[in-house]
């Protein structure tokens, strides 16, 4: 048990070490001796887990949406709640960050594959539910709307990077959802709807008080 906890562990420090070397450098200008200096690992340890950089950028993109949002009474406020979290999480969270990078580098993503399929599939799943209980419009897509909110979020988030350095993510992907929404909820839904830049951070926060404290 001790030897797989430290496994766990240390597969954990190479990916977020990896994370913060790509989100810094790009996935080709990235080395493993600089995730090795970062991890605190020998090299043995990471070949363990990943044979090779591909692999390392595949893990990072593979956790992309390992953290769900809660339910909510409105499944559409859900959606929301992807969007407005995510855009908190990326000013703080080097994984994001990186896979953000990874999934927008046409020639590494030939390599390692994207994590946007990843975002698409959960918000499509979401929209289908939406869908099925009346929050749309009735004419909506559930898939086609979902790649229309990742892309439109990542060219927001590519925009914010570039002339803010993310720190007005949240403001520009809330004004982002302001707009597309009376082309996708029910206008009793969209009433209902909290899109404001700080709906992200609450999340978060809620989230956190419910982590029991160490023992």
């Amino acid at each position: 048990m001790a030897q797989q906890e430290r496994a766990v562990r240390t597969r954990q420090a190479v990916l977020e070490a990896a994370a913060a070397v790509f989100a810094e450098h790009g996935y080709t200008a990235a080395t493993v001796a600089d995730i090795l200096k970062i991890a605190g690992v020998t090299k043995g340890a990471l070949y363990f887990h990943f044979d090779s950089k591909e692999a390392l950028a595949r893990g990072v993109l593979e956790v992309q949406t390992n953290q769900r949002v809660p339910e909510q009474d409105i499944k559409l406020q859900e959606m929301v709640d992807v969007a407005m979290s995510v855009a908190h999480r990326l000013r703080l969270d080097p994984v994001l960050r990186a896979g953000a990078r990874l999934s927008a580098d046409p020639a590494g993503r030939r390599h390692y594959g994207s994590a946007w399929p990843l975002w698409v599939g959960m918000l499509t799943d979401i929209l289908t539910q939406a869908h099925q209980r009346g929050e749309t419009l009735p004419h909506l897509v559930p898939r086609e709307v979902a790649e229309l909110v990742v892309g439109a979020f990542n060219g927001v988030q590519l925009y914010a990077q570039l002339e803010t350095s993310l720190d007005d993510i949240e403001n520009r992907v809330s004004v982002l959802l302001q707009h597309l929404l009376p082309s996708i909820a029910s206008p009793a839904v969209l009433m209902r709807l909290d899109v404001a830049a700080d709906r992200g951070e609450r999340l978060i926060r809620e989230a956190t008080a419910l982590v029991p404290a160490p023992a």
